[in-house]
C-alpha cells in the first residue's frame, strides 16, 4: 500500500521537527524519517541503537538500531529509539547508547522496517524517538567506521531526553490518528 497524505506525521519539539512516513510492508512497518533541528544548538538523536549490539555484531556501527517493542493488549504497539538507562545489574558488557549529532540548521533522513512482532501484527503501532542536546562532555569515543558517524553518550540522557511519538498509524487503513504527543524526560520524571 503506497504511503497517503495520512500517512505522513509532521512534529515540532523542542528545537527540532520530525517528519514521519509509514508504510505497511507484509506484516510489518517500514518507517522513512527526517529530522531537523530547528535550534541553535547541536543535537544528538537515539536512533543508533548500543555498543552491545555493534560488538555482538547484531547491528553494523551507524545504522539504525532495532528498535525497542512495547505492545499493549495485543492491539497496539510503540516502537522506540530511545536513550536507556543503565541496567540493574549492570552487565558486563553495557548497552551504551549511540548516537548521531544533528548541527543547527541540519537535517538527517534514516528509515527502518520492523516486523518481529511478540504476537499477531497490531491493528495500531506508533514510533518514539529521543532527542537530547548534544554536550561534548556526555559524548565519547566517536566512530565513523560505518553508515553515519556515531558516539557513544551517557546512560543519563535516559532522564534528559525529549521523545517525540507520531499519532497511532492504523495497519489496516495506512492512516495515522490524529493526536501527537512530545515528552520531555528530566530527571526520571516525565513531563507530558
Amino acid at each position: 500500500m503506497p504511503p497517503s497524505d495520512s500517512a505522513h506525521a509532521h512534529l515540532e519539539g523542542e528545537g527540532v521537527t520530525l517528519e514521519a512516513v509509514f508504510a505497511r510492508e507484509g506484516e510489518g512497518v517500514r518507517v522513512d524519517y527526517r529530522i531537523r533541528n530547528t535550534g541553535t544548538v547541536p543535537l544528538v538523536v537515539f536512533d543508533r541503537g548500543d555498543r552491545h549490539a555493534v560488538l555482538t555484531r547484531r547491528q553494523a556501527s551507524g545504522a539504525v538500531g532495532v528498535p525497542l517493542l512495547r505492545e499493549h493488549g495485543g492491539t497496539r504497539a510503540t516502537l522506540s529509539h530511545v536513550a536507556r538507562a543503565l541496567p540493574t545489574p549492570a552487565p558486563t558488557v553495557p548497552p551504551t547508547p549511540l548516537a548521531r549529532r544533528i548541527a543547527p540548521g541540519a537535517h538527517v533522513d534514516a528509515n527502518f522496517g520492523f516486523s518481529d512482532w511478540l504476537a499477531s501484527t497490531p491493528a495500531l503501532v506508533q514510533w518514539c524517538v529521543g532527542i537530547g542536546i548534544a554536550d561534548d562532555a556526555r559524548l565519547f569515543s566517536s566512530d565513523d567506521s560505518g553508515e553515519v558517524q556515531v558516539w557513544q553518550v551517557d546512560f543519563g540522557y535516559a532522564d534528559d531526553q525529549q521523545v517525540l511519538c507520531t499519532p497511532w498509524f492504523d495497519m489496516t487503513r495506512g492512516t495515522f490518528e490524529k493526536s501527537v504527543r512530545v515528552e520531555r524526560w528530566n530527571r526520571g520524571v516525565r513531563d507530558a
